[in-house]
């Protein structure tokens, strides 16, 4: 008998469905507009990411309050009432000198114009060896011409100055809003998850809000130490106002990388005002400090407050510098953290077993450990040592 015949192989092409070229189109489609969406929004969706993480900064101090009887919209106006008198005192203290020097300057101009005309003092020294009453005279049309066109750059000040204003109280609003409506915001976006994972994601969204607050914690204290540091070394060195210039380089510092170097400016302005050898030890007291901060506490407070390696640290502050300037370097810290956090979760799920370091949850274990076990031939953690019967 004749052996049977093989069936034949179809090795032609097959035609693609018409419904999986449909969807494909409608994918590529739908990312070209949500890439469009996120590039138009990207300023209010920077605005929303600020907001959030000053909330979240807040929710914790305002969920104390609440658990003491205080009603939330109470507890949240005391808490924002708090912050505006901390940045009005900070106000006050930077105003309060300024505007004492300049009314002792309005009361001495006389005197300076006289001396000038005499050739008396330093500021007539300057002017008697320039010529600058000759030189006035010469370009007094140059600088009433310069004066006439003074005001484009002065309204462009302004309106620059009136849109900072309006994203700051805007921030201010959404921020308020975000943390009193926090809890309705927790429930609904749990609502959105499955029943069996909500009690897991609630934990990791603990230790994220954690590794917020705890970079906040960092921050201010690597602040403290710049605005104390510059304070003892101003007064050691004999430069005026100290307490008022240690206060704004401790809130400048709360840029990292940069903050110390901000702060410096009219710090070294004011020391070479007082003396050019007082300005130049500045300068170097600064050049020392701002490596230091950036390379030893910088990486080692935020190591312990956000829980990140000191090379994590420095790595994401770079990086976020990069990508997004200031905004970056002010979020590169605690949006690691959270990004570990998630990291760390998503491994002690997938291979279910403990870790030296806990994760998340209130009994510091991680979640995937209080799941029930996994079967024989998974990968599964040791089990627990079980009770005598």
């Amino acid at each position: 008998m004749a052996a049977a015949s093989e069936p034949s192989v179809d090795t032609g092409p097959h035609p693609v469905p018409v419904r999986t070229i449909m969807a494909t189109i409608g994918l590529v489609l739908a990312t070209i507009v949500a890439l469009v969406l996120i590039h138009r929004l990207a300023h209010i969706i920077g605005l929303l990411v600020v907001a959030a993480f000053f909330a979240v900064v807040l929710t914790p101090a305002v969920d104390f309050l609440s658990r003491r009887g205080l009603r939330r919209s109470l507890a949240t106006l005391i808490m924002f009432l708090a912050g505006f008198g901390l940045v009005g005192a900070m106000l006050f203290s930077f105003i309060q000198p300024i505007v004492r020097e300049v009314n002792q300057f309005v009361d001495d101009f006389p005197t300076f114009v006289d001396n000038a005309k005499q050739g008396r003092g330093s500021i007539g020294q300057l002017v008697k060896r320039y010529d600058v009453a000759e030189y006035i005279e010469r370009n007094q049309s140059r600088m009433q011409e310069g004066l006439r066109n003074a005001g484009a750059p002065a309204l462009a000040v302004a309106r620059s100055l009136a849109s900072g204003i309006f994203t700051f109280v805007t921030i201010l609003v959404l921020t308020f809003l975000m943390v009193l409506q926090a809890p309705r915001l927790t429930s609904s976006a749990l609502s959105l998850v499955a029943p069996g994972r909500r009690e897991q994601v609630r934990h990791v969204a603990a230790d994220c809000a954690k590794a917020v607050t705890g970079y906040m914690a960092g921050n201010l204290a690597i602040s403290a130490v710049a605005g104390m540091t510059t304070f003892v070394f101003l007064t050691l060195a004999g430069v005026p106002f100290a307490g008022v210039l240690g206060l704004w380089v401790a809130f400048a510092d709360l840029i990292p990388l940069v903050g110390a170097t901000l702060g410096a400016i009219p710090t070294v302005g004011v020391a070479f005002l007082a003396s050019p050898t007082k300005g130049i030890a500045t300068i170097v007291f600064y050049v020392i400090y701002q490596q230091i901060e950036n390379h030893v506490l910088q990486p080692t407070i935020m190591s312990r407050t956000v829980d990140l390696n000191p090379l994590t640290v420095l790595v994401s502050v770079l990086v976020g510098v990069e990508l997004f300037g200031i905004l970056g370097a002010l979020l590169a810290i605690p949006a690691a953290g959270v990004l570990q956090v998630i990291l760390r979760n998503v491994y002690d799920q997938h291979h279910r077993r403990l870790k030296p370091v806990p994760t998340v949850g209130v009994d510091e274990v991680p979640i995937p450990a209080t799941e029930p076990e996994a079967s024989p031939g998974a990968d599964a953690p040791v089990e627990a040592e079980r009770e005598p019967a």
